[in-house]
C-alpha cells in the first residue's frame, strides 16, 4: 500500500509541477470544492474537528485566490468581493458547524469552477466563442 500511496504522491507532484496557470487555479477551485465537501459529510458525522480542518483549508484555498489577483483589471475587484464573502461564510459555516451555509458556499464554487472550465475552452479554442 505504501508504494501506491508514494507512486500517487509523485503522480500529484509531477500534476502540478507541469500545470499551467490556468490549470492550477482549476485544481485549487476543485480542492475548495472537495474540501468543502468533507466539511459537510464531516459535520453530518458529527466530526466537528474534521469539519474545522476541511473548512480551514476552504477558506486558505480562497485566501490565496484573494492574494492572486491582479487588480490591474477591473473585474478583479468584483472577484475579491465574492472571495471576501465566501470567507465571511465560511468562518460562519464553522462556528456555527452549518451545512447549509457550507452549501451555499459550494454552489457558489461549483459555478465559479464551471465558469473557469468554459474560459479556459475559449481560450485554447477561441473560434468556439464565436458561435454564440
Amino acid at each position: 500500500m505504501v508504494n501506491n500511496a508514494e507512486g500517487y504522491n509523485t503522480y500529484l507532484r509531477s500534476k502540478i509541477m507541469t500545470a499551467t496557470p490556468a490549470e492550477l487555479t482549476l485544481m485549487l477551485y476543485e480542492g475548495a470544492i472537495k474540501f468543502a465537501n468533507k466539511a459537510v459529510m464531516a459535520i453530518e458525522k458529527k466530526d466537528m474537528q474534521e469539519a474545522h480542518n476541511n473548512i480551514m483549508r476552504t477558506q486558505r484555498i480562497i485566501e490565496e485566490f484573494r492574494a492572486t489577483l491582479d487588480f490591474r483589471y477591473p473585474v478583479a475587484k468584483e472577484f475579491d468581493n465574492v472571495y471576501e464573502y465566501l470567507l465571511g461564510r465560511l468562518i460562519e459555516a464553522n462556528l456555527k458547524k452549518d451545512t447549509e451555509i457550507l452549501e451555499e458556499c459550494l454552489g457558489h464554487l461549483r459555478t465559479m469552477r464551471d465558469t473557469w472550465k468554459e474560459v479556459m475552452k475559449t481560450a485554447k479554442n477561441p473560434s468556439a466563442a464565436k458561435h454564440d
